[in-house]
């Protein structure tokens, strides 16, 4: 297991992270976000999108919508944003099709993903967002070292 640590006291630290993060990304990957509402899970999305080449302007919170994609990169691959926050059952999960999504040759970034099922957050990469005092976050990425 790989493991990253930020500590970050602005939205700009939190989009920094994201843009990191998505330099090690490949399609297929999913990467779990965690933390209370409103720890910064969208705007590390932002992040992602911009590190992939993908406009982070057209990227928000898809609590209503619950998944949206964007994209595509200019390397071809999409990002799919997903948000599990009013989901209670885990075949409410299934229904959304996650899984074909992924087959498409996408990345895709999970907030709420505590709520995803285990054979889709296999070898995920996840991300922690913690209040750490103030206007501080700290952000810790684990990364599976083996996915199987």
């Amino acid at each position: 297991m790989v493991t990253l640590s930020f500590l970050t006291d602005s939205e700009q630290g939190t989009l920094e992270a994201g843009k990191e993060l998505a330099g090690s990304l490949a399609p297929g990957d999913v990467v779990i976000l965690t933390g209370s509402l409103g720890a910064g899970k969208t705007v590390l999305v932002r992040g992602l999108a911009e590190g992939m080449g993908i406009d982070p302007r057209a990227v928000h919170s898809p609590t209503f919508a619950m998944v949206t994609a964007y994209g595509p990169s200019p390397s071809g691959i999409r990002l799919v944003h997903v948000d599990l926050f009013r989901l209670d059952e885990p075949a409410e999960v299934e229904e959304l099709g996650l899984a074909d999504l992924l087959e498409g040759g996408a990345v895709m970034a999970v907030e709420w993903g505590e709520r995803l099922p285990a054979r889709l957050g296999r070898g995920a990469v996840r991300v922690t967002i913690e209040d750490a005092g103030g206007d501080s976050r700290r952000i810790t990425i684990l990364r599976d070292a083996d996915p199987a």
